[in-house]
């Protein structure tokens, strides 16, 4: 068998693999790194790469998608960005334009957190006014307000 095959090279006792043998030997070195994780150019003990948070994995599309197309720059109604860059500084611990004695999100406290009111529609009964958001579109799913809660009740984390 040729590819396992070693030869002489000069008539000498030097036993050199032949290319094909090189090469089996250079792919099962390949294999073998990727198999224990290792990139060419990595070292072998190089941290991953850190986690999507909540915020940016589950809330900050949903703020895209349903929020952000009339909270862009924050010079809009409500006076806040709701872009992912722009979400947490505009709203956690930030006083509400239209009801200034509310707390957007109070870290923690979903039911506290005027956010939470707006888009359940229950922001008048606690002082507030305007309408439900979001403004002109159906309210959001359950599922999607329970998302929001959630991140709020683990401390409004970016």
């Amino acid at each position: 068998m040729r590819v396992a095959r070693l030869h002489r090279q000069g008539g000498g006792q030097n036993l050199r693999p032949t290319k094909a043998a090189r090469m089996i030997l250079l792919t099962a070195a390949m294999v073998a790194a990727t198999a224990f994780g290792m990139r060419a150019g990595a070292a072998p003990d190089a941290p991953a790469a850190p986690a999507e948070s909540y915020f940016q994995a589950e809330v900050a599309p949903l703020l895209t998608e349903k929020c952000a197309v009339c909270h862009m720059t924050g010079e809009e109604a409500g006076a806040m960005s709701l872009i992912p860059d722009n979400a947490i500084a505009s709203l956690v611990g930030v006083g509400s334009a239209e009801a200034p004695t509310q707390i957007r999100v109070v870290a923690g406290d979903p039911d506290k957190s005027y956010l939470v009111m707006k888009l359940e529609g229950t922001h008048m009964a606690h002082g507030g006014a305007g309408a439900q958001m979001p403004f002109g579109s159906p309210p959001l799913p359950a599922a999607e307000i329970a998302q929001i809660r959630m991140w709020i009740a683990d401390g409004a984390k970016p």
